[in-house]
């Protein structure tokens, strides 16, 4: 059954005024029957969401030798075992990184960008992956963002201080912006941090008059809404992409390897800036997809990131929509 769209505003928007997260009770069942996908090339798989178009764009991977502090709240040991129990190495991680591209009445937009030429070797890739799609980078009419982390807007402008999209319109959460740019939070920061605030200002210092910041809750786009997701960091945000009587949630980075984080969901991996809201907002967003049968991706799930949430145990699983 088709679940109107000013409903879904409605709801939702109360919603987020509580604390909460749209896509609530009542509109179970929105995702309709399963959707199929299609392997376009080996970074870009593309999958119908009602009339709209999504394509996952891989951006490539990172590689980082497995440590203590990966998770905060859980020994090496521990973590060691629940990547033996998944037949995944035990020495290391890997992180892999897709951005999307929703065609939606006549638009092309870009659900986050990517790390450019920012970030580790094996990644960058999403400029290269477009191509392949046949999205030419002045075919994008619109960007918008989940939250600040460099890996997620490093490739909206490159070395040479050029912007990748020159005619994309780019919204930004407003609390992320609020955060990030603020010099007495860059003051305060540890030192270790304070390599974070650079990133935003590089890419959206010389054009912020021309950002659309918008507050979590607000339609995007007819029929892309933006959710609050906070707890990564201060302003991370999820979009709800409805078409139709189908509906596709990009939950960013909600969850990192889903072996370790969605089998455990209490832990805390440590990109996490507030770990107990991260958590909160994890536990939150599992239920509602399993409740409502989401069509959903995250950032971090392995290419092509879409699928579905199941239970495993007392943890989830991440289904791939195969």
């Amino acid at each position: 059954m088709s679940f109107p769209r000013r409903q879904f505003l409605r709801v939702g928007l109360g919603l987020t005024a509580a604390s909460s997260l749209p896509i609530v009770a009542g509109c179970a069942g929105l995702s309709g029957a399963a959707p199929s996908g299609t392997r376009v090339s080996e970074g870009v798989y593309r999958t119908r969401v009602g009339s709209a178009t999504v394509t996952a764009i891989a951006d490539g991977v990172a590689v980082r030798p497995l440590a203590d502090g990966f998770v905060r709240n859980a020994s090496l040991a521990q973590v060691q075992q629940a990547l033996s129990e998944a037949n995944l190495p035990t020495d290391k991680v890997t992180l892999s990184f897709t951005a999307f591209v929703v065609e939606l009445d006549g638009k092309r937009v870009l659900i986050d960008a990517g790390n450019g030429q920012f970030g580790a070797p094996t990644s960058g890739q999403v400029l290269s992956n477009l191509k392949s799609a046949g999205f030419a980078p002045e075919s994008i009419d619109h960007i918008v963002i989940s939250h600040f982390h460099g890996d997620h807007i490093n490739g909206l402008r490159g070395k040479d201080g050029q912007l990748v999209y020159p005619k994309a319109k780019i919204h930004v959460p407003a609390p992320e912006w609020d955060f990030w740019m603020s010099d007495a939070n860059m003051a305060k920061a540890s030192e270790a941090m304070k390599g974070a605030f650079q990133a935003p200002r590089r890419v959206f210092g010389p054009i912020a008059s021309q950002l659309n910041r918008f507050k979590p809750g607000a339609e995007l786009l007819p029929g892309l809404v933006s959710m609050e997701a906070f707890g990564h960091t201060p302003g991370h945000t999820a979009f709800a992409l409805m078409s139709g009587d189908r509906t596709w949630v990009f939950l960013a980075d909600f969850a990192n390897i889903p072996q370790l984080f969605l089998r455990n969901p209490d832990w805390a991996v440590a990109f996490d800036m507030d770990a107990e809201k991260a958590r909160q907002t994890r536990r939150r967003l599992l239920e509602q997809a399993i409740a409502q049968d989401w069509l959903i991706s995250g950032y971090h799930m392995p290419f092509p990131a879409i699928g579905r949430i199941a239970r495993r145990g007392a943890g989830y699983d991440f289904v791939p929509l195969g």
